[in-house]
Parts: C-alpha cells; structure tokens; sequence
C-alpha cells in the first residue's frame, strides 16, 4: 500500500501544474488531523467542492451536536483536489471520507477503497448505475447529479431586445452575442463574463467546454472512452471559445489572471448576460437577493453540431464518496453512519438539497429547490437528451492542465498557428497521457 502511495505521489509531483497554490479552505482552520472524540470513531471528510464549504461545515457541526460524533470537514483549494489528498493520504490521520471524480480517478485510488458493497448507504441508492464497481466490490458510489449550461440573466437579455426563445443553436447564440458586443457601449454590459483561466476557473473550459467535442465524437464513434482522441469537433471547439472570449466583459489577453469569483461577481453585478456555470452555483448567486428566480434561466451550450433543437444540458457527476479502507475500523463505522445520515435524514437531505444544491441519487432525497435543477428536469421532460459528462474519461489532471495552458495561450495570439498548440494539447496530449496511464 505504501509504495501504492509513493507511486501516486510521485505522479503528482511529475505533474507541476497541480502543485500551485497546494494549500486547503476550511472552516476549521485547515487542519487536516482528526481527533479521536470519545473513542467511539471519529470523521475526517475532505471536501471536493468550496462553494459548498459553510454548508458542510454546518452539516458537520449539527451531526456532531446529536451524536456526540465528531466530524471534521477539510475543503481543498479549487483546482488542488487530488494534490490535497495525495499530501493528507501520506500523514497519520489521514481522511476517512474522500472523492474521485470518475474512472479515472478510481484508478489511482481504487486500492485505498473500502468496499461499499453491503453497507446501509449503498442500498438507498435509486440504481446500481450510481455506483462504480471493480470486479465484484462498490469502491465508490455517486453522492450529486449536476448539470451544467450557460446561465443567463433575463433582464439583460430583453433589454438587448431578445428572450431565451431567441437562442436555439449555436448560430443563434452567436448572433445574439455578436450584436450585443456591437451596442456594448450603449447597452452598458457585455454578453459573456470573463472566461478565467486562473486555476479557481479554468475547469469550466478545459474539462465543461471540452466535454462536448468529447462527446459527439465519442458519439459518431459509438464509444464510451478511448486511449486516441481524434479531435474531430476543435473547430467547432474553437469557435465557442473565440465567441466567449471576444465577446466578454475583459479583453482576451486579461484571461490568465481572471478567477472564478472574477466571473462570478460581473454576472451578480449586470455587467454580462451569459455566464458558463452549473447548477451548484444556484445559491451564490440567489442568497443576497441579487437575482430572484424570475430573473435566471440554464440554457444548454449549443455547439453547431447533432440536433441542436433537441439538446438538454451537460448533466452527470465527477462526484463519488470513498471511504479509506486503511482508517481505525471504528472511524471507518463512523464515516459510513455520518454518509448514511447525510442521505436520509431531514437534516442531511435538506441540507445537500437546499444549501448545497445538490440533486442526491438516494431514495430518501429530497426534492431540490434549485432553479437550475427544476429547469434541467423540464427540458428532460419535454423531451431535451441530456449531454452526458464524458470528460470524466480524460487520461489525466496533466492533460486537462496542457489544454488549459494552451487556451489561454491562444486567448492571447488568436492565431491558426496558436490554436495548432490548443489541437496537440488535446489530441497529442491525450494519446501520451493515456500511454503513461496504461
């Protein structure tokens, strides 16, 4: 196990780009070190998600008000998720509780897995498919289905002079923004925030953006995953990218430095109309009043390619719980009471419903008052096919890096020899990075 742990280590530390800013955001003070309560078992959750961080805090410190249990909660900085944990997997006391984000994240921590087969959480999900097996063990199951669009304040939109109606296809997006570049001056807002490459954002570009050529190729392929992207959508790839960042609220060259609260601040402030986001951002961008729901709409991200007018948003999960196999066997039974508490009770369900926004794949969740939410459920309803997140089967966190760098590259030198550079990160990069994973 701890040449395992080594041999992660040494991955991570291959990959430089992951190591910036390595640091945690924590509402209890950043320290990763459990404290072992009563000797009943303790809690130790290393939390994925930061914008959910105060509500997990909160979550934690009621589980521990009833129980008695205590429960600590250690939230990674944005972007430095598997760096964090190969840090605090190394250490005594290590986390009882933590996330992969897919197949291939399973793969470097499948051997640190307990196996979730048989325990009280893994019978409330509402399908097997929640759950990822290897060979006959459950090391992991789904805690959140999400989905992900461009997030539009209708305001703005009708006083450019369209609606959400308006926008069926790429072509049409297109228009809308162009034209409302045109007039920027005397609208006074830009048609899309800034697309921040900064580590804190630039997640929504090289792994959501990128998911959709990922995904019809895969579709005309009719495959799941492969070890040879071929590129087949980049220039369908690179013109939403060039729509994005030559139609925002900052100028493309400004886009390294710009951050996720960056982006998120010049939606809350009118300042754009479109802002690439998910259905988690729900609540930063309701809880102070600045929007009502009347005001937001989730539309899907229209790509130009397959049956446009029949498109859903980019709906699934990169978000499954793990329990440390190699923690005290008493901390192990706490870590799966507090999971199982957190889907089935009032409090816990509530919580990852309404605080969180989370739509949980468990038989006891409850129904979310996420407006984003509601509105992916109507577009299902009404017969939209959700785009399915396939960038979860991206060789590596190396890959997703090398993208990033070379968009933010072309950001800056929008040229056909630049976006040479954006092609080899993304096909090259991913035949090498497959290579090295297998």
């Amino acid at each position: 196990m701890r040449k395992r742990l080594v041999a992660i280590l040494v991955t991570g530390i291959l990959g430089a780009s992951l190591l910036a800013g390595c640091g945690t955001d924590s509402g209890s003070g950043g320290s990763a070190a459990k404290e072992d309560g009563d000797g009943s078992g303790s809690v130790y959750y290393l939390n994925f998600k930061p914008e959910q961080d105060e509500a997990w805090q909160k979550l934690a410190a009621d589980y521990t008000e009833q129980t008695g249990v205590n429960v600590t909660v250690v939230t990674a900085a944005s972007g430095n998720y598997e760096t964090t944990l190969m840090s605090e997997m190394g250490k005594s006391g290590a986390p009882t509780m933590f996330q992969v984000n897919g197949p291939v994240g399973l793969a470097n921590w499948k051997d640190y897995c307990y196996d979730l087969s048989g325990t009280d959480i893994y019978g409330e999900l509402t399908s097997d498919s929640y759950a990822m097996t290897d060979g006959d063990t459950v090391p992991a199951i789904a805690y959140t289905i999400e989905s992900y669009g461009l997030i539009v304040n209708k305001k703005l939109l009708a006083q450019a002079g369209y609606s959400v109606e308006d926008i069926q296809s790429f072509a049409d997006l297109k228009k809308v923004a162009e034209d409302i570049t045109a007039r920027s001056s005397e609208l006074g807002f830009a048609a899309f925030t800034s697309a921040g490459m900064d580590g804190s954002s630039d997640w929504r570009y090289k792994t959501h953006l990128a998911n959709l050529p990922i995904y019809f190729e895969y579709q005309d392929e009719g495959i799941d995953s492969t070890d040879a992207i071929q590129g087949t959508y980049l220039n369908e790839y690179r013109e939403i990218w060039d729509l994005y960042i030559n139609n925002s609220t900052c100028d493309p060259s400004e886009l390294a430095a710009k951050t996720a609260d960056d982006s998120r601040n010049e939606f809350l402030a009118g300042q754009a109309v479109f802002y690439q986001n998910g259905s988690w951002e729900y609540t930063n961008l309701t809880a102070d009043g600045t929007f009502t729901d009347d005001d937001l709409q989730i539309i899907p991200i229209y790509f130009g390619v397959g049956d446009e007018a029949n498109q859903g948003l980019c709906t699934g999960t990169e978000n499954y719980w793990c329990v440390n196999k190699d923690a005290d066997e008493a901390d192990i039974q706490a870590t799966l009471d507090f999971m199982y508490w957190c889907v089935t009770s009032e409090e816990g369900t509530t919580s990852m419903a309404d605080d969180m926004g989370f739509v949980i794949p468990f038989k006891q969740a409850k129904e979310s008052s996420n407006l984003f939410v509601k509105q992916d459920q109507a577009l299902t309803e009404a017969g939209k096919t959700p785009i399915p997140w396939s960038f979860t089967t991206a060789p590596s966190e190396e890959w997703k890096n090398g993208l990033g760098s070379a968009l933010t590259a072309y950001a800056a030198d929008q040229t056909d020899g630049s976006w040479d550079g954006v092609v080899s990160a993304f096909v090259d990069g991913w035949a090498s990075e497959s290579a090295l994973a297998n």
